[in-house]
C-alpha cells in the first residue's frame, strides 16, 4: 500500500466532531483528522509491515499517520536511534501509549530505554519510559521478575511528579508490575506503602489508587491460580 494512498484515505476518513472530543480528552488537535484506532487498525493490516513506509508516515506529522507508522513499522529494523528520534517528537498521551505498546515495547532496547526516559524531564518521553514498563510487564511474558523488581525503585522515586500524564504512567507501570504474579504483587504493595509516606499529593494517590487494584480480592485470588 503505497504512501500517497494511505494519505488520501486518511484524509477520506476526517472527522471533525472526533477531532473536538479528542481535545476534550486531552489530545493534540493539531494535524490530526479524527480516525478511529480500528480504521487504522485495518488500513495497517491491509499495508502489512513495511519499515520504510514506517519512516514515511511518521515525517508526515500527522496525528494518525504516526499512530499508523507504529503499526505497520517492523520491530526488529528498529535502532535506539529511530526510537530517540520518535519519542523526541511526542506530543500526545494517545501516540505515546500507541507507539510504546505497538512497536516500542517489542524492541530489543525496551528496558533500557524505560529506565532511561523514565528522569527525563519532558512530560511526553517520561511517560513513555512508564508505559514502556507497563507494556512490558503486561506482554513481556517470560521475562524474570529481576527485570521487574528493578523498575520499582524507578517508579518510587517519580511518583511525586505532579503532571497528569506522568503520575498516571507511573501508577499504571506499578499495577501492571503488580498483576504480574504473587512474588511482584508482594513487592508493588510493599513499594506503594513505601510511596505513600511520600510528602506528595500525587504520590499519595499514585500508591493508593495502585494498593486498592493490587490487594482487592479479584486480583489476588487470580494470582493464586
Amino acid at each position: 500500500m503505497q504512501y500517497s494512498n494511505i494519505l488520501k484515505e486518511l484524509k477520506s476518513l476526517y472527522n471533525p466532531k472526533a477531532v473536538e472530543g479528542m481535545a476534550r480528552y486531552s489530545i493534540n488537535p493539531d494535524n490530526t483528522y479524527g480516525v478511529s484506532i480500528p480504521n487504522l487498525r485495518k488500513i495497517a493490516r491491509e499495508a502489512g509491515k513495511d519499515h520504510e513506509l514506517a519512516q514515511q508516515l511518521w515525517s508526515s506529522g500527522i496525528h494518525e499517520a504516526r499512530i499508523l507508522a507504529s503499526m505497520v513499522d517492523d520491530h526488529t529494523l528498529l535502532t535506539e536511534a529511530q526510537m530517540e528520534l520518535w519519542v523526541d517528537d511526542f506530543d500526545s498521551w494517545d501516540v505515546c501509549d500507541q507507539c510504546c505498546n505497538n512497536l516500542f515495547g517489542k524492541a530489543k532496547f525496551a528496558y533500557q530505554k524505560a529506565a532511561e526516559w523514565s528522569s527525563n524531564d519532558r512530560e511526553f518521553i517520561k511517560r513513555a519510559g512508564f508505559v514502556l514498563m507497563a507494556c512490558l510487564a503486561v506482554h513481556d511474558k517470560k521475562a524474570e521478575d529481576k527485570r521487574f523488581e528493578e523498575f520499582l525503585p524507578i517508579i518510587k522515586r517519580e511518583a511525586a511528579d505532579n503532571r497528569n500524564f506522568v503520575k498516571k504512567a507511573v501508577n499504571w507501570a506499578l499495577r501492571q508490575i503488580g498483576k504480574r504474579n504473587l512474588n511482584l504483587n508482594k513487592k508493588a504493595i510493599e513499594t506503594a506503602r513505601e510511596i505513600q509516606k511520600i510528602d506528595s499529593r500525587s504520590a499519595k494517590w499514585v500508591a493508593s489508587d495502585a494498593i486498592r487494584e493490587l490487594a482487592s480480592k479479584a486480583v489476588q485470588e487470580r494470582l493464586r491460580v
